[in-house]
């Protein structure tokens, strides 16, 4: 689970100081014909792959051992810096990667097994202090075998293990002396093998240009400048004028530009939800009865017409359609407000003279946090405690910073978001759903943020990241969407149709790709600008 849109996580501490962090300066200003201007509302710098940067695979840097296949539907795999797919041993604790020959990073440096090896174990380095560490906390060894041939070993069968391979490669030499990620000089200063390089970068802009010697054929798009906007409007009014070649913006703002003056809104399926987390500890959303109801007063259809603008679909748990036999379409629940009171009735949660339920001496009442940048979790909180108040619970909603955030999480409930690594039910779910992250130091805060705990969904969620029977995966993933629906830990809201707009040009792309949590212009028609074709 990720708490906000671009993944910089740990690298934070370098952006906000990007000033006085080093970085390449040689770039001349201005645009070519060959070049596209972007507006991001997301910091940028933070570039590390150590700290967690492009673990899905989006980087314009770097290149992981596999990148994502494109196409309709869940994407699947393809070899990058490898030569082939992983092929696992028997119980899928061992998997062994044939690597490329003749690939250089953006330093010169060779790549080979021994750059692999050192990036993963830079990761899992607890010197490091990586938010992306128990992510990977499955591998426990990664060796070179021979210079482009690399071993991993892990701690338990993991059937998943593709989509650990998508995070970019670093030479092993920027990472020989162990250091916190926050603090590399990758940061701001990226050494990879992809298609573009970093020349130049300032706290309100990042320009790219494209590797002439990358080893898939040099971009036709020659230069990628990154504007940082942080306010919504302002992207817009800067689209409107004419000032930047596309961005991102929330789907009711982006409506506002679809067909004007040759711009055309994109909207990509993804498969990033937006839900509250329910503690476990707080007497009121951790009660199974008022955790239930608030699930059926939930008008989520309404959500996904009047604060998506439509571009959405409703979510009951974390597993979207688009994973196909994984996916349980009964896992839902109807929007039943009247069901939902008869629930709290019973359960001993009698509406007062003020209509707010109480249940001896509590009052049902309790916090929901979010983050006072994002408008779209703000309008769906709205939209929840409306519903909430409908049924007799009284919803308190904080617009905070996350610094302010997370000190309560374990507590008070959240507008979280999720879907960091979608590309396997496995990284969709678990993180989501699993009792392990009780435990203490397992994990981070935005993992189970509800503190959920279901034997049942533990056991299906085990059977389905330890199985390499992919439909034995599938039932047991429809069967922890099953045992979820009736015991539910969160009240998972919508998933995103993640919404962009672009001038209208020549240049032809590959279309869209099932996207993740991440969804700043890294993303969106962009997400393969290395492909890009000019039409003839």
């Amino acid at each position: 689970m990720v708490r906000s849109g671009l993944a910089v996580g740990a690298a934070s501490a370098c952006v906000l100081a990007l000033a006085a962090c080093s970085a390449p300066t040689n770039s001349a200003d201005g645009s070519t014909d060959d070049g596209i201007v972007l507006a991001d509302g997301y910091e940028l710098g933070g570039y590390n792959p150590i700290a967690g940067y492009g673990a899905a695979g989006e980087a314009k840097m770097y290149d992981g051992l596999l990148k994502l296949d494109g196409g309709e539907g869940l994407p699947g795999f393809e070899p990058s810096l490898a030569t082939e797919l992983p092929t696992p041993n028997a119980d899928a604790t061992v998997w062994t990667v044939p690597l490329r020959e003749g690939v250089t990073f953006s330093d010169g440096s060779a790549f080979d097994a021994g750059d692999v090896v050192a990036t993963y174990d830079a990761i899992l380095d607890p010197a490091s202090a990586s938010e992306a560490r128990s992510s990977f906390d499955m591998i426990t060894d990664v060796t070179a075998l021979d210079a482009q041939t690399v071993e991993f070993r892990l701690d338990y069968p993991y059937s998943a293990l593709p989509t650990k391979l998508l995070i970019g490669i670093v030479p092993s030499e920027s990472v020989a002396t162990p250091g916190l990620a926050a603090e590399s000089s990758l940061n701001t200063a990226p050494i990879g093998t992809g298609p573009y390089t970093l020349v130049d970068l300032s706290p309100d802009r990042a320009v790219f240009e494209a590797n002439e010697n990358y080893f898939g054929g040099a971009p036709n798009v020659k230069k990628l400048t990154l504007l940082y906007v942080p306010d919504d409007n302002t992207r817009a009014q800067r689209m409107a004028a004419g000032e930047i070649d596309g961005t991102n913006l929330p789907p009711l703002l982006a409506k506002t530009l679809d067909g004007r003056d040759g711009m055309s809104l994109t909207a990509n399926t993804s498969a990033d939800w937006r839900g509250v987390s329910l503690p476990t500890n707080n007497p009121v959303a951790g009660d199974k009865a008022v955790r239930m109801a608030l699930n059926l007063a939930a008008n989520r259809q309404s959500m996904v017409d009047n604060v998506l603008g439509g571009y959405g679909r409703a979510a009951a748990t974390p597993i979207p359609e688009v994973y196909g036999d994984a996916y349980e379409p009964t896992a839902a629940y109807p929007y039943d407000p009247s069901e939902a009171e008869r629930l709290l009735t019973d359960a001993g949660w009698v509406a007062g003279a003020d209509g707010i339920r109480v249940r001896d001496g509590v009052r049902a009442e309790f916090s929901i946090m979010y983050n006072a940048s994002d408008t779209v979790r703000r309008d769906l909180a709205q939209a929840f405690a409306s519903d909430a108040l409908a049924v007799g619970v009284e919803v308190n909603l904080e617009a905070l910073s996350w610094d302010r955030i997370d000190p309560r999480i374990s507590y008070d409930a959240t507008l979280l978001g999720g879907g960091a690594e979608p590309y396997d039910p496995d990284t969709q779910a678990y993180n989501a759903l699993d009792s392990v992250f009780l435990n203490p130091g397992v994990g981070s805060l935005y993992d189970n943020a509800s503190d959920y705990s279901n034997p049942a969904v533990d056991a299906a969620l085990e059977t389905g990241r330890t199985s390499l029977d992919p439909a034995e995966r599938d039932a047991a993933y429809r069967d922890m969407q099953r045992a979820y629906i009736e015991d539910p830990g969160y009240v998972y809201l919508v998933f995103l149709d993640h919404t962009y707009v672009s001038k209208d040009s020549d240049w032809t792309e590959s279309g869209p790709i099932l996207e993740p949590h991440s969804h700043g212009v890294t993303w969106g028609p962009w997400w393969s600008l290395q492909t890009w074709t000019r039409q003839s």
